[in-house]
């Protein structure tokens, strides 16, 4: 392999270009340029693995062990031009790798530096080295050639013969005879031999196609071109337009009669959110730390890593989960895991990264060491991730509750703002907040007053480019519902612009769908089709008011803008026997800390089913959600969206739920019901 021009972020995670946590795993012949930890192993690698006949250029870190632990590792003939190779403790590095290597060995390696040292009841060894030299290990042959040539070779020569050998194909760097006493002959014929430059491993790697080549003849196939030119014409009506038709194979997410209904049915269930931070790489104990939809960790996948999409989807439709509530990470870097607000000396990150919205430059340095963000630019990887869940979730009859924003960054500890891309310090974008921030004591940060402000001709339209690149990245996906912000406790004018900036989106959406229903497709010239129908609704989408309660309430008093709202969200403000919590909008204090003041308790299933009967009573086209708790039956015959009632629940019922309309409500005798008139209904009653 040739590893070449890497694009990534020189950082902690990126261009482990050769690596393995695993066993048996043979490297041979492997070029790589100008990446980070070039040839490694990683935590626990249980060997035996090798790596033969390597060579890295001009890397910026080191290779060899670079977590905790690996055993039967055998480094042969590898060269590192301008960085070390390292068989360490390395302490506190890579989240506390300490020492990294046991019973492993390097042969005939050249490097700037060799690290080598042996931990308690193991040793590591090194022979026929060629560098500067540190550490407690075996050291044999340094700065001579060992012998054999190759101690990889010779134990494959001795398991299976020659033959076996000669599979291998070795580079050969041609004769050498590095005598200090030559003959007449052989210095002519070295002198002769010194006019061309030496035979490069690189060169040889490019060339395996002449020595091994791998047929390619067509033969009858046809060619991609043709296969994909015949697919166009045939998907022209259909095909081409699935994703905005409805399919057999989903379970689309409406609004029916005030209702949220799936597949024709009440959607129950109860809501899961995902990890704001927490983590760890190492797989016995990554399960501990959640779902995170835009958690990565580079090369491996599943519970607590990078979580496998299709499997996280599958879990919460089995363990009757229905919506998930995502919001982005507080911080890309788990060092920051501290809570201080100190900048970063290296771009040394520790994975599991939690991935932001925005793209990186690649010009300047944030204060995680990396590269600072744009804000015109989004991160394609993380929006891909959401738009995968979100047609995951229409298979299965899930939601995924869209928070835009995420309001932790802006208010209590200082850290949360220290790495969030808005920090002018993060960003080439000219936010125009104060820098260096000013934080509270030196510890808290309040920004959000100025976070809010969207008088600022900057920040205004960077919210502008943002709130739209969130309703782009799902159209055509019903099962997403749109929310401000997780943690949410901002001004109505900030609100206000957030509605008006979706009107002026679902305006142009269907402006520009109408043009191209009109132009693209002859068959659907008519303005009223069904084919360009579903192309102006494809651009809906459901729209949550989830605000605390006196700004939805001057919201919803403005009939325009309560136009906009499709569901109504009762997560920032309740009620309890013990009276009603609704802290003020804009007063710059989060949920949990006007809630510490509050000290009323949280709200129980009867209280949840009088909010939703008052809401339903004014709205009853609306859909109201109880967010913060888990409400039930009573809750349900209020009129309340997603309870979360027993997964055995009737579906002949879940089906006749959304013909019914709340009709009694008495909340001093706990009594709720709802009916289809003349036809049936459903009463609660706690008395």
């Amino acid at each position: 392999c040739l590893s070449l021009a890497p694009v990534s972020e020189d950082a902690g995670g990126r261009r482990n270009t050769f690596f393995t946590a695993g066993q048996q795993t043979l490297f041979l012949r492997c070029w790589a340029e100008r990446g980070r930890h070039d040839f490694a192993v990683g935590h626990c690698a249980a060997g035996p693995n090798a790596f033969v006949q390597c060579e890295s250029s001009q890397p910026t870190r080191d290779s060899g062990a670079i977590e905790s632990w690996a055993s039967g590792t055998l480094f042969d003939n590898v060269s590192v031009d301008g960085n070390n190779l390292s068989f360490a403790n390395r302490g506190s590095a890579g989240q506390g790798a300490g020492w990294s290597a046991a019973n492993s060995v390097f042969w005939n390696c050249t490097a700037a530096l060799i690290r080598l040292s042996s931990p308690p009841t193991a040793q590591n060894w090194a022979f026929g080295s060629w560098a500067e030299f540190e550490g407690n290990g075996v050291w044999r042959s340094s700065n001579e050639f060992a012998k054999p040539e190759s101690l990889f070779v010779a134990q494959l020569r001795d398991r299976l013969g020659p033959a076996a050998v000669a599979r291998l194909q070795l580079f050969s760097r041609g004769a050498n005879d590095s005598s200090t006493n030559p003959s007449l002959e052989l210095a002519a014929r070295l002198t002769q031999a010194a006019r061309t430059p030496p035979p490069q491993l690189r060169d040889y790697i490019a060339s395996a196609p002449q020595r091994a080549p791998i047929p390619s003849d067509p033969g009858s196939s046809r060619r991609e071109e043709a296969l994909t030119e015949i697919g166009n014409r045939q998907s022209a009506v259909g095909n081409s337009n699935q994703s905005l038709l409805t399919s057999a194979a989903t379970r689309r997410l409406s609004v029916t009669n005030g209702w949220l209904v799936c597949d024709g049915k009440l959607l129950i269930g109860h809501t899961t959110d995902v990890a704001w931070w927490r983590g760890n790489p190492r797989v016995a104990e990554a399960t501990n730390f959640g779902t995170a939809l835009t958690r990565f960790v580079p090369g491996r996948s599943g519970p607590g890593l990078t979580d496998d999409l299709p499997q996280l989807a599958d879990t919460m439709a089995r363990s009757g989960i229905a919506a998930l509530n995502h919001n982005y990470g507080l911080w890309y870097d788990r060092r920051r895991d501290d809570h201080q607000r100190v900048r970063r000396a290296t771009g040394d990150v520790w994975p599991p990264f939690f991935e932001q919205p925005f793209a990186r430059s690649g010009t300047g340095t944030a204060w995680d060491g990396l590269s600072r963000y744009d804000l015109t630019q989004f991160n394609p990887w993380y929006w891909s991730r959401l738009r995968e869940f979100a047609s995951l979730a229409e298979t299965r009859g899930l939601v995924l509750f869209h928070q835009q924003y995420f309001q932790h960054n802006i208010l209590e500890a200082g850290a949360h703002w220290t790495d969030s891309p808005w920090r002018p310090a993060n960003n080439i974008n000219e936010t125009g907040f104060p820098e260096p921030p000013p934080y509270a004591g030196d510890k808290r940060i309040f920004l959000a007053e100025q976070f809010y402000d969207v008088t600022h001709p900057v920040r205004r339209e960077l919210h502008r480019r943002y709130i739209r690149q969130c309703l782009d990245n799902f159209v055509g996906q019903p099962n997403v519902i749109q929310f401000t912000s997780a943690e949410f406790t901002g001004p109505k004018h900030f609100v206000e612009f957030w509605l008006d900036t979706i009107d002026e989106w679902k305006r142009d959406a269907s402006s520009s769908r109408r043009k191209e229903a009109l132009t693209s497709n002859s068959a659907f010239r008519t303005p009223h089709s069904a084919f360009e129908q579903s192309l102006l609704t494809s651009a809906a989408t459901l729209v949550a008011l989830s605000t605390t309660r006196d700004v939805q309430d001057a919201i919803l008093a403005d009939t325009k803008r309560a136009a906009l709202v499709d569901v109504i969200d009762l997560r920032y403000w309740w009620q309890t026997d013990k009276g009603e919590f609704a802290p003020p909008g804009g007063q710059n204090l989060a949920p949990r800390q006007f809630e510490r003041q509050w000290r009323g308790g949280r709200p129980k299933d009867h209280n949840f089913a009088a909010m939703a009967a008052e809401y339903r009573a004014k709205f009853p086209t609306k859909p109201v959600l109880a967010s913060v708790g888990e409400p039930g039956w009573a809750y349900l015959c209020a009129g309340g969206s997603l309870p979360n009632l027993p997964q055995t629940t009737d579906t002949k019922l879940l089906a006749a739920i959304p013909r019914m309309t709340p009709w009694k409500a008495d909340a001093a005798k706990k009594l709720w019901a709802l009916r289809e008139p003349g036809k049936q209904m459903l009463v609660f009653t706690g008395g």
